[in-house]
C-alpha cells in the first residue's frame, strides 16, 4: 500500500512539475519573444515532406486484402551535415538506411547523399549575383516561385534548414525595410523592386528581422552584449567631469544674470538724474 502511494503521489508531482525549456534556463530567459518566433519556425513547425510522398487522410485500405490500416505519415530520419550551411539544398538532406545489394546476404548501411551542382542566382533585392552549391530541387524551386528572391522570402525557415539562406533572407528583409538604398542611383528601379517585394514586410516587425536568422549561441551571444552594455558602469572621473560642467554653466549663467541687473540699476539712476529726460507721468 505504501509503495503504491509513494508510485502515486510521484506520478503527481511529474505531472505537476514541469521540466524547464530551453528559454526558461540562465541568460536564455532572458531572449526576446522575437527570436523564440523565429526558433520555432526554424526548429519546431514540422517541414515539408520531400523524401517521401505523404498520404491523405486518416485511413487506407488496402488493395489486396481489403483490410482497413490507419495512415502513418512518418518521415525519414535525415541527417544535416555541416555542410548543408554552406549552400542550398532545398529541404534535401542526406539519408541513413540499409541496403540489401544480394539476396544471398545481409543487408548493409547505407548512405543517400543529394547530388550538388554549383549555380549561380541573382538577388534582385540585392541587386548582386551569388554563386551557391544547390540541388537540382532548389533550382526547381527557384523557377516554380519565380526568382531566387521570392523563393527565400516565401520559404519558412524550417525547409531552408541551411543558415546561409537564413542569413541570405534577413539580409533582404533589412534590405527592404530600409527601402531598398542600392538602387539609389536609379530611383524609378528603386521603387519598382520596392512595390513588388514590399508585401513580405507585412509578416515581420524590425524587432523580428533583427533577431531572424540567428543561431542559439549567436542569440545568447547578441543577449550578454546587450546586458553588458545596459549595465556598463561608469567612471567616476567621466561623472565628476559632468558635475563640474553643469556647475560652471550655472555660475556663468549668475554671472550674466548679476550683470544684466546692475546695468539695469545703473541705467534708471542714470536716467532720473537727467533733467532732459522723460518724467514718469503720475
Amino acid at each position: 500500500m505504501a509503495s503504491s502511494r509513494i508510485q502515486a503521489t510521484a506520478r503527481q508531482l511529474s505531472r505537476t512539475f514541469k521540466k524547464k525549456t530551453r528559454f526558461e534556463i540562465g541568460i536564455a530567459s532572458e531572449l526576446p519573444l522575437a527570436y523564440k518566433k523565429f526558433w520555432r519556425e526554424w526548429k519546431v513547425l514540422k517541414p515539408a515532406a520531400v523524401h517521401f510522398i505523404p498520404q491523405e487522410g486518416k485511413w487506407r485500405r488496402d488493395e489486396l486484402t481489403g483490410e482497413t490500416l490507419p495512415v502513418q505519415n512518418v518521415s525519414l530520419p535525415l541527417k544535416h551535415p555541416a555542410e548543408i550551411h554552406e549552400g542550398i539544398w532545398g529541404g534535401e538532406a542526406v539519408i541513413k538506411g540499409f541496403q540489401k545489394r544480394d539476396p544471398q546476404r545481409r543487408r548493409v548501411p547505407h548512405y543517400w547523399v543529394p547530388v550538388l551542382k554549383r549555380t549561380v542566382v541573382k538577388s534582385e533585392v540585392l541587386n548582386t549575383h551569388l554563386s551557391v552549391t544547390v540541388t537540382d530541387r532548389t533550382i526547381k524551386l527557384i523557377n516554380d516561385h519565380y526568382g531566387f528572391d521570392h523563393y527565400l522570402l516565401k520559404t519558412p525557415a524550417c525547409d531552408l534548414i541551411s543558415m546561409l539562406a537564413l542569413k541570405l533572407k534577413k539580409q533582404i528583409l533589412t534590405e527592404l525595410m530600409n527601402g531598398c538604398p542600392r538602387y539609389m542611383h536609379d530611383p524609378a528601379k528603386q521603387k519598382t523592386v520596392y512595390e513588388e517585394y514590399k508585401t513580405y514586410l507585412t509578416s515581420y516587425t524590425p524587432e523580428e528581422i533583427e533577431w531572424y536568422g540567428l543561431t542559439w549561441y549567436e542569440a545568447l551571444s547578441k543577449v550578454a552584449k546587450l546586458k553588458e552594455a545596459a549595465n556598463r558602469p561608469v567612471p567616476l572621473k567621466n561623472i565628476y567631469r559632468k558635475n563640474l560642467v553643469e556647475k560652471l554653466k550655472a555660475a556663468e549663467m549668475e554671472n550674466e544674470k548679476s550683470a544684466t541687473d546692475d546695468i539695469a540699476t545703473t541705467t534708471s539712476w542714470l536716467s532720473k538724474m537727467n533733467p532732459f529726460g522723460k518724467k514718469d507721468e503720475a
